[in-house]
């Protein structure tokens, strides 16, 4: 049988995290930390992974069953910006300071993330 699509979110994280670590130059100042990789998917959503540039956190990736959530701690109008146009679900998360979710529904939708990303690299390093 074949599976049209990736809808368990501990797997969809992994993607996710497989992507940020791997070839991509742009990513080159992200890292993956503290990891857990015996994670357990929870309706609320469970921790995972942060990532973070330059040893700054800028994000944190949490599991549910059926779907991953980055919280991005950095950027947040960019962020949902470019997570808007990349038709992913977005929320705000009205915290101090304030947060932008993005959810990854699907295993394909880590690939629509990655310009969120590739944006907020380039924000934070034309800071620098």
């Amino acid at each position: 049988m074949v599976v049209d699509s990736l809808s368990d979110g501990k797997r969809i994280a992994q993607l996710l995290a497989s992507e940020l670590t791997g070839h991509e130059e742009a990513f080159a100042r992200l890292e993956i930390v503290d990891s857990d990789p015996d994670v357990e998917p929870t309706d609320d959503g469970t921790f995972a992974y942060g990532v973070d540039f330059d040893d700054e956190r800028v994000a944190d990736v949490f599991v549910q069953p059926d779907r991953a959530r980055v919280e991005f701690r950095s950027k947040p109008d960019l962020t949902a910006e470019t997570a808007s146009e990349a038709d992913l679900r977005v929320r705000p998360k009205a915290v101090r300071p304030p947060r932008t979710l993005v959810f990854l529904e699907d295993g394909a939708q880590v690939k629509w993330v990655l310009p969120t990303f590739r944006s907020l690299v380039s924000a934070l390093e034309a800071e620098q």
